[in-house]
């Protein structure tokens, strides 16, 4: 476990920074890149007649839904063309229409799902003007939406922002520059950055091979900063031109994981700032009515907030539960394997490469998922029942930290379900940031908490019970079930990984994937900027000594359970008959 000890405290150490910063980029606080990015910005606001005014939180979702949609339409087109179309060296032919279609809305989700493979399906034009670009875009679009609702949580203005700035000061101040960098080690490491076409070679055994070549390192980077997922090629960061050694593999890891934890800790600064201003409010209050004022205490440096703290406590302890039963159980091994005379103290290396081994392998197949990137290091497919059931189950709760600001948008609810459930013990009016959560915010909770497991077990029905579903399982028995809840499931959460095997490259899988991606991306963002705005209109309640407190440990125990107990409540028969099954009979037999 020393290994993912260590990768995780850098993890911190690179974290806490990262969040001071996009706190000061969404309160337009001052950096130390100012003097330069402001120049930039300035002149796309000019260009783009960006008046950078104040919006609702319906005439924020709004842009954001518009854009997304033009964005599709355009890419729709790059797609289904780019057979006629420059920077194709290697004569690709344009993609089928329902094709078209799954790849289109999973990028434009940032759930970067691929029934195809990249090296043989998508030209360069593609791979760039589609591919890269709406990694960037999609990924921002979430990070945005998530900081309008962290203001309306905070409602320390009027509105929630104006989508188009933080489109573009997000854009500018970390995704481009970020990616720079991490590009850039990358290619130190030996990933391939190059529009050279692919070429044929002689091997050591007197054979000839294809090789695949291309802008990867530009792709991997934003694939996994942006939490997009996917990959230049279809074997993904198992490949060593993705992934070519241990530092590349850390590097990409530590990329997925940084921004999502990154938004809770701007979430816990915005939450804080609104309480420090309430006190300095009533301390001067109190000053001006008494002839001596105390002098004042030197400022603490908080990293957290203690909302923050919280959220970013419960979030680490259910992923380092799922960590490290994905760690044990593959170190178990396969004991089938072991019965038939095959020596299994490496534990289970089937789907895995050497270069990462275990530890590594089960340490990004949890983070993937956790944070709903949908790269892989590993196949799934091959993982062990308990081992492929932790990644299963943190796409099903989709609030593992997540990916770009929405993991942390869906914690908020369980949070705001919490504080209900509570209050409804005690017998007091819930409240939640000092604002009164009622009939209308529980409500629209509802709707994102139901409509995830809706879309996962509705179409994993669907898929059961047709022909043009069972087509695509490849696999008999349990692990043809988990299959298919699987590919629902990274849909759904906006993942992007799969099982592999399953034959979904299809009209039945496209479509359906494709409708599961849209659905469990757009109803639930709006919901929750619904549920921002209606808080941010709300008149703030003063704390009493019946006030339930969302900072403590306490707090962190219930909600955890909570996250637990509406994943039992709802997913629990699925995985029995899937997952959970397998393993018993592979452990019983």
């Amino acid at each position: 476990m020393l290994q993912i000890i260590l990768t995780l405290a850098i993890y911190m150490v690179l974290v806490i920074p990262m969040g001071a910063y996009m706190y000061h980029i969404a309160t337009n606080k001052k950096t130390f890149a100012d003097p330069v990015f402001d120049r930039v910005d300035g002149a796309i606001y000019k260009v783009c007649r960006i008046k950078r005014e104040g919006m609702t939180w319906k005439q924020y979702a709004l842009h954001l839904v518009m854009t997304n949609a033009v964005m599709v339409l355009v890419g729709y087109a790059i797609l289904r063309f780019q057979g006629f179309l420059m920077a194709n060296p290697n004569g690709i032919e344009g993609m089928e229409p329902t094709l078209s279609f799954n790849t289109i809305i999973s990028f434009m989700t940032n759930t970067n799902l691929q029934h195809y493979s990249g090296e043989s399906g998508l030209s360069y034009l593609s791979q760039m003007l589609v591919i890269i670009f709406m990694m960037f875009t999609s990924a921002t679009s979430g990070y945005a939406a998530c900081m309008a609702f962290c203001r309306g949580l905070a409602g320390k203005r009027k509105d929630v922002g104006n989508f188009y700035e933080d489109m573009v000061r997000i854009t500018t101040r970390i995704m481009v520059p970020v990616s720079i960098i991490g590009g850039l080690l990358l290619i130190w490491q030996g990933a391939p950055e190059t529009f050279q076409a692919n070429f044929t070679v002689h091997t050591i055994e007197g054979k000839l091979q294809d090789i695949q070549t291309g802008p990867v390192a530009a792709l991997e980077i934003i694939k996994h900063l942006g939490t997009n997922g996917g990959g230049f090629f279809g074997a993904n960061s198992t490949t060593p031109f993705e992934n070519p050694t241990i530092i590349s593999d850390l590097i990409e890891l530590w990329s997925m994981m940084i921004l999502p934890g990154a938004c809770v800790i701007t979430f816990g600064k915005m939450t804080m700032a609104r309480r420090k201003e309430e006190k300095a409010a009533r301390a001067a209050q109190a000053a001006q009515n008494t002839p001596a004022v105390a002098q004042k205490a030197p400022a603490k440096r908080v990293f957290f907030g203690k909302q923050g703290r919280t959220v970013f406590a419960a979030m680490a302890v259910i992923f380092l539960i799922g960590v490290t039963v994905c760690f044990v159980s593959e170190s178990n091994g396969n004991p089938i394997l072991e019965q038939a005379g095959l020596n299994q103290d490496m534990g289970s290396m089937e789907g895995k490469e050497v270069r990462f081994g275990i530890a590594q392998s089960s340490l990004f197949t949890t983070v993937t998922t956790s944070f709903t990137t949908g790269t892989v290091n590993n196949m799934h497919d091959t993982l062990t029942p308990l081992g492929g059931m932790v990644p299963l189950l943190h796409m099903m709760l989709n609030c593992v930290f997540g990916g770009k600001g929405v993991g942390l948008m869906n914690m908020i609810m369980y949070v705001i379900l919490a504080v209900f459930l509570c209050g409804l013990m005690i017998g007091r009016t819930p409240e939640y940031l000092g604002k009164k959560i009622e009939g209308r915010e529980m409500k629209l909770v509802a709707i994102v908490l139901i409509v995830h497991p809706l879309l996962i077990l509705g179409f994993s029905a669907l898929a059961v019970m047709t022909s043009a579903g069972l087509e695509g399982i490849t696999n008999p028995g349990f692990h043809g079930l988990s299959q298919v809840l699987y590919e629902y499931s990274s849909s759904a959460a906006n993942n992007g990984s799969g099982f592999e095997g399953l034959a979904d490259n299809t009209y039945f899988w496209n479509i359906t994937a494709g409708l599961a991606m849209f659905f469990g991306r757009y109803i639930a963002i709006i919901a929750q900027l619904a549920i921002a705005g209606s808080l941010l209109a709300k008149k703030r309640v003063n704390e009493t000594i019946g006030t339930l407190r969302t900072d403590n440990a306490i707090f962190v125990i219930i909600l955890v359970a909570v996250v637990y107990i509406f994943a039992a409540l709802t997913f629990f028969p699925a995985l029995a008959l899937g997952p959970i099954a397998e393993h018993l009979v592979l452990w019983m037999s």
